[in-house]
């Protein structure tokens, strides 16, 4: 299998994330339960993978690092302790549904930022959009179909001159490119993707005090007689039995992304982005979705080619090829809207570290040779 599926998660890893997953299902207890060893363990590599994390996004405080399943149970635990009907909240039209769902769900006013024919937002009309209810703008940090990078500096200085929080999705950047805990208010990560963790791992980084109204609620292991459940960080998202096993593995990926660098990791992805689209963008019939002038970019090519639906696309390079790709709408509802391909969905490649040169070849030729037989 050539795995070029990597915006959803990333398959292929360091060896030495399924063996700490391995040893820790054998040697982990309850974490911040009791104080044997196989407990103590437990709490002490959680603490470690927030050091690891606050260590690559520059964060001093590791405890300012709460752990959830993934980005989306982030994403909603932040809006639905933050987000009140009353308030307006400023998003894009390139969101993904586990931002724009909460946000319906919550059925307060949304306005929209828009994105060019080439998915570039912009950004030029965000004052515009601030209202006297606007308390919150929330975006993502880079997209999962175009893999354009949102340049989130200026946006975090507008906020704070206009006294707005800002949460940034973080999902498809985190460990693909540098991330710092100071570009927003709030940053929702995920561990499978970028940073090379099991399935099933997640979380919050807040870069200051916040007032969290609590939306998960249980046994934190402290403060057992209180009625309520604790609202600082991390107790206020970390309710119930931690997934240590998992946690440990996400550990050993971002102790990878340490070691490797970001830089390099950035650098390597983008070479093969690159050498992608330069040997695909003469296909008859081609359509690239992205702005590709510039080399700041995620390793995502999403494209179409004329006349043949992007499910038979992907079956045909899987079948007859075996690359592993991903078809369909990318739970962008908005994004496909503004490309007018909610009908005929994309075909998304997606590439790592771990992608090699020789793979990247034998996928552009695929491409052509399928455009020719069936486009």
């Amino acid at each position: 299998m050539i795995y070029f599926d990597n915006s959803a998660t990333t398959l292929i890893k360091p060896p030495e994330v399924g063996e700490a997953v391995a040893y820790a299902i054998d040697h982990f207890g309850n974490a911040s339960r009791s104080f044997y060893d196989a407990a103590m363990t437990a709490s002490r590599e959680i603490y470690r993978t927030r050091a690891a994390i606050a260590a690559l996004v520059g964060c001093d405080e590791p405890l300012n690092i709460a752990f959830t399943s993934s980005s989306t149970e982030s994403l909603n635990l932040v809006i639905g302790g933050l987000v009140k009907q009353e308030d307006a909240v400023i998003t894009t039209v390139t969101e993904h549904n586990s931002v724009l769902r909460p946000l319906y769900l919550k059925g307060c006013r949304l306005d929209f930022i828009d994105c060019d024919e080439h998915g570039v937002l912009q950004w030029d009309a965000f004052e515009e959009l601030i209202r006297p209810e606007t308390r919150f703008l929330i975006c993502t940090h880079g997209s999962n179909v175009t893999g354009n990078i949102t340049e989130v500096k200026r946006l975090y200085d507008l906020c704070r001159a206009h006294d707005l929080t800002m949460i940034l999705d973080v999902s498809q950047t985190m460990g693909l490119i540098p991330v710092s805990g100071d570009m927003a208010d709030v940053l929702c990560f995920t561990g499978h993707k970028g940073l090379f963790g099991p399935q099933g791992t997640g979380g919050i980084i807040v870069n200051r005090w916040l007032p969290f109204e609590i939306v998960k609620t249980g046994g934190a292991g402290v403060h057992s007689f209180a009625m309520f459940q604790q609202n600082e960080m991390p107790d206020v998202f970390e309710a119930g039995t931690l997934n240590s096993h998992s946690l440990y593995g996400l550990q050993k990926g971002v102790e990878f992304i340490l070691h490797t660098g970001i830089e390099a990791i950035h650098s390597r992805e983008n070479r093969l982005t690159q050498l992608f689209v330069e040997g695909i963008k003469e296909i008859e019939g081609l359509r690239l979705y992205g702005d590709f002038s510039g080399g700041n970019r995620l390793p995502v090519v999403s494209l179409n080619i004329e006349g043949l639906p992007a499910s038979d696309l992907a079956g045909l390079l899987w079948e007859k090829y075996g690359i592993a790709t991903r078809a369909g709408s990318h739970c962008a509802p908005l994004l496909h809207q503004r490309f007018k391909t909610v009908e005929t969905g994309m075909v998304r490649f997606s590439f790592s570290y771990f992608n090699t040169e020789e793979e990247i070849a034998t996928g552009s030729r695929a491409l052509k040779t399928i455009a020719e037989e069936y486009g």
